[in-house]
This record gives structure tokens, C-alpha cells and sequence, in this order.
């Protein structure tokens, strides 16, 4: 009997170490021990009957989890996961780079992590774009804090309105370091003539977490203002996104 014909006759892969399976330990035998499979059950119907407002962090990552990593328990990487970065947030956005630094973490699980990330913020960006700004501030925030607040490097953003204070674009001017980014006020002029834009906000992020101005942050938003005032272009704010709260140049009398 040939070695692959003997394989087949006992119903085992020839492979243990099928692609997803990550973690270490994965188990040997192609079907899932039956404590984890009713494990996954019993998580994915309180998910689906109880939504995830009951749910730990650790139960949602796991349920992220199983589709990336099929043959093992998960629950060890999703506290694991938890206990490097913080909280489910931080796990989601953290980068690709620091992830794969966690034991258990490959491709497959970065990919789904990254999926996720991306999906929320598609779905909060519908909710502004297209829309009168001043009507949806609330959603404007949500969506600045869900892509910016857990960078780890400055990230600077502009949001172009039309006359009506429509947002008709979003886009990302420059990245730059844990503390400083480049941002050139022409420049910034030069793209709200280009989309027809009469107003902008800036948006950038303080990766420390506290969102106060820097002289830097408060002298750039003062000379992109004065050149936007010279061909009739409004700055509504500047906001700075921290951690768990953002500052608006505005609200604070800087503008």
C-alpha cells in the first residue's frame, strides 16, 4: 500500500499544518476536538442571538479569530493579543508590523484583523461623506477618531466642503513621525482650488494621546489660514484627535 493511499484509509491530511493555522499547537487530527468546536458554537450563537454588547473583548477577538486560525483553541492569542496592546481597538488598528511581533500571528490573522479595521472605517466615512458637516459634527468625530486615534505615527487630513458645507472629499496630505508631520500650506491651498472647495478642516493626530497644540501645529494652521483667506478659502477648524478626546482649534479660540 503506498504511503498517500494509507493516509486516505485513515482519514487524516497529509499536511497538519494547514494554511490559517497559525498558532502553535494546532492539533494533528484534521477534526476540530469536540470542547473547541462546541466552544466556537455556543460564542457565534450569543454573537448572533445577544449581539456584541455582552461580549468581552477577548470572546470578539476570538470570534475574529477562528476564520484565520480553524484548528485550535484561540482564546490564549486573543488575551495574549488583549495583554499587548490594550483593548480591542488597539488590537484591530495596531500595525501589521507590531502584530506579527505577537507569538501566534501570521498573514492570515493580520489580513482578517486589517479587513475589520478597514470595514470600520468605510462605514463610518458613509456617514459624513456627502453630507452638510456642520449638521453631522457628531459623525465627523466618530470617523476622526476611528481612523486617527490609535495610529501610532501623525497622520494629517484634509476635509474639503463645498458652498453649502458639504464634504466632497477626504484625503490624507502627509504622514510623518511619532511627534511631527510635514504639512506645506501651498500645497493645501493648491488641492482645495483643484477640488473646487470653498472651505476645509484639518484634522491631524497626536499619537502621545493628549491632543494639545504644539507652536508648530498652532503656526501652520495660522499660514495655511492666511492663504486660504487671500483666494477666498474658509478654514472652519483645526481638529486634533488624542486617544480618547479630540481638541478643535475653534472651540478653543485659536481660530
Amino acid at each position: 500500500m503506498s504511503i498517500d493511499r494509507a493516509f486516505q484509509d485513515l482519514g487524516l491530511p497529509l499536511f497538519t499544518h494547514e494554511e490559517g493555522d497559525e498558532a502553535l499547537g494546532a492539533p494533528v487530527s484534521g477534526r476540530l476536538p469536540s470542547y473547541i468546536a462546541d466552544h466556537r458554537k455556543r460564542l457565534r450563537s450569543r454573537f448572533m442571538e445577544g449581539g456584541a454588547a455582552a461580549m468581552p473583548d477577548y470572546e470578539m477577538l476570538e470570534l475574529l479569530l477562528f476564520r484565520a486560525i480553524p484548528r485550535q483553541d484561540v482564546k490564549p492569542l486573543a488575551r495574549l493579543l488583549l495583554d499587548s496592546f490594550g483593548d480591542f481597538n488597539r488590537v484591530v488598528t495596531a500595525s501589521p508590523a507590531r502584530l506579527l511581533a505577537v507569538k501566534g500571528v501570521g498573514e492570515a490573522v493580520v489580513q482578517d484583523l486589517k479587513i475589520v479595521e478597514a470595514a470600520a472605517q468605510r462605514m463610518m466615512r458613509a456617514r459624513v461623506m456627502n453630507r452638510a458637516v456642520l449638521s453631522s459634527w457628531d459623525a465627523l468625530l466618530d470617523y476622526c477618531h476611528t481612523t486617527m486615534a490609535h495610529r501610532e505615527t501623525e497622520q494629517f487630513r484634509i476635509l474639503f466642503l463645498d458652498r453649502k458645507n458639504v464634504l466632497i472629499a477626504d484625503e490624507e496630505q502627509a504622514k510623518g513621525t511619532v511627534d511631527h508631520v510635514p504639512v506645506y500650506p501651498r500645497e493645501v491651498v493648491k488641492r482645495a482650488l483643484e477640488l473646487n472647495a470653498s472651505a476645509i478642516i484639518l484634522v491631524h493626530n497626536h499619537p502621545s494621546g493628549d491632543p494639545t497644540p504644539s507652536d508648530a501645529d498652532l503656526s501652520m494652521t495660522h499660514q495655511i489660514k492666511d492663504a486660504g483667506d487671500i483666494l477666498g478659502i474658509v478654514l472652519h477648524d483645526h481638529l486634533i484627535i488624542g486617544k480618547s478626546r479630540e481638541l478643535s482649534f475653534r472651540a478653543q479660540g485659536y481660530l
